[in-house]
């Protein structure tokens, strides 16, 4: 076999493969989970990763989704942004600062675990 045939095999092969490999990648893609994993709270003080796997999942902490998301009326609804009942620029509105301290602090100071310091939770 001479070279050029060598190299139009390879080529073809080459081209096989990645075909193959598209085809099982769309195939046996992994699906979205169903709730989130970690979420990212940006703020100027620092960025706040909150593991929210670790708190719901039965191998973790166990939390009821309602006991942080006080709008959901059955197990499994998706909670609904706090911008569609509270007025932001309401005198009443709760300020999204104030009210994750006081849910993410009291709680872990009730169960006398989890981060409660500035520094512990703001790194990033």
């Amino acid at each position: 076999m001479d070279n050029k045939a060598f190299r139009t095999i390879a080529y073809c092969m080459a081209a096989a493969f990645l075909l193959i490999g598209v085809v099982c990648y769309t195939a046996f893609a992994k699906k979205a989970p169903e709730n989130p994993i970690r979420i990212m709270f940006k703020n100027t003080g620092g960025n706040v990763l909150f593991d929210h796997k670790e708190h719901f999942h039965d191998d973790g902490y166990g939390i009821e989704c309602a006991d942080c998301h006080h709008d959901l009326e059955e197990e499994g609804d998706t909670p609904a942004a706090c911008s569609e009942c509270h007025d932001a620029e309401g005198e009443d509105a709760p300020k999204r600062v104030e009210v994750l301290h006081s849910q993410c602090k009291d709680c872990h100071d009730e169960g006398g675990s989890g981060p409660v310091n500035c520094a512990e939770c703001h790194v990033m």
